[in-house]
């Protein structure tokens, strides 16, 4: 592996730590005369920048808009770029193709990788079941993270769930909620979690209604993995109400049965209690496992222009290179269109675009 390589992946573990989605654009297959060869990678960042090397400015234009893409889809996809227009479009293999009119004959595919963050979820407590929260979380890929008391959380906090019996509890809700977190879940009983949540709606804090309590689906858990399991389970059935429902975070009834929420008040659980049915435990590992690397799709929003010089459409970025000319910035594919422009702008103000607003 090239010094190159090894620091491109390594700024990509660096972006993973930090929580920021990226592409890693590979160089699967060139055909001459190109300057990039298959091995070749690139990293395209959420504002555009890409850093390293898949190809000349006019790929590197290309692979930044459709990165950008992938990024908010979220899907991988292979690109080619080739300079004959009769090829473009998409086929039915997920195979992209953009007629590229700045190349000098070659013709690249580059496989797109959204490199999303796992979802990060809050747990609050040091019980057994705040434990299987973290230890089931990571088998799912979840960002598990321990909170105190007074905590500050990230925007893109997914879940917090409390698991203290009874310590802080209503803190640590009623900052979640104020962070418009998406799941808050307590892990209590009924009688318990009812009368935590009329202390919060009685001072007043809005959004208490929306606390999943008992926490977690009704899978017969008994154990504490087994609940941490109907919690994924149930933070999992939430998040994909609010995509199919883009209205904001709404309380969904929880119903998991009140013989495992009493266990949960215990200091201790009991290890040789009845399992959970199999059928129902294996539907929600399936189900919160395939939510895993969801992360920030749709985070992105992709802002387009027309490059009015060779027609080509880029990505507006403060990577792309741009003109202003008459109060209105004008984007390209590389600098060689931004100069052309520039010498002479009323040649191709008639088919030029400002980027969308």
């Amino acid at each position: 592996m090239s010094d190159l390589a090894r620091t491109l992946l390594a700024r990509a573990e660096e972006l993973h730590a930090q929580r920021t989605p990226f592409v890693l654009a590979t160089v699967v297959r060139a055909r001459r005369p190109t300057s990039a060869t298959p091995g070749d990678r690139a990293l395209v960042l959420p504002d555009g920048t890409v850093e390293g090397f898949v190809g000349g400015v006019c790929t590197e234009s290309t692979v930044r808009l459709e990165g950008l893409r992938a990024l908010a889809s979220g899907e991988a996809t292979v690109l080619r770029v080739t300079p004959d227009p009769a090829s473009a479009g998409a086929d039915d293999q997920g195979t992209i193709t953009v007629a590229n009119p700045c190349l000098s004959g070659g013709a690249v595919d580059i496989f797109l990788e959204p490199r999303l963050p796992p979802p990060l979820v809050a747990v609050f407590g040091e019980s057994p079941i705040a434990r299987a929260l973290a230890e089931v979380g990571e088998v799912l890929g979840y960002d598990v993270r321990s909170c105190g008391a007074d905590p500050e959380f990230a925007a893109d906090t997914e879940a917090v769930v409390v698991a203290s019996h009874g310590r802080d509890e209503e803190r640590v809700l009623a900052a979640a909620l104020r962070a418009g977190v998406g799941y808050v879940g307590l892990v209590a009983s009924p009688r318990r979690g009812s009368a935590v949540v009329s202390v919060l709606t009685d001072l007043g804090e809005p959004g208490a209604s929306r606390i999943h309590t008992p926490a977690g689906l009704d899978l017969g858990a008994r154990t504490p993995p087994e609940i941490a399991l109907s919690v994924y389970a149930e933070l999992l059935a939430t998040r994909s109400r609010r995509a199919r429902s883009p209205s904001g975070p709404e309380r969904a009834g929880s119903s998991r049965g009140a013989e495992a929420v009493e266990a949960a008040d215990a200091v201790e659980v009991a290890d040789d209690v009845e399992a959970a049915e199999a059928v129902g435990a294996a539907e929600a590992v399936d189900a919160a496992g395939a939510g895993s690397a969801v992360g920030a799709v749709g985070a992105v929003k992709v802002v387009e222009a027309v490059d009015p010089v060779c027609g080509m459409t880029v990505a507006v970025s403060p990577s792309t290179p741009h003109v202003g000319h008459g109060g209105q910035p004008y984007y390209f594919c590389g600098s060689g269109c931004a100069e052309t422009f520039a010498a002479d702008p009323a040649r191709y103000l008639t088919t030029g675009a400002v980027h969308a607003q």
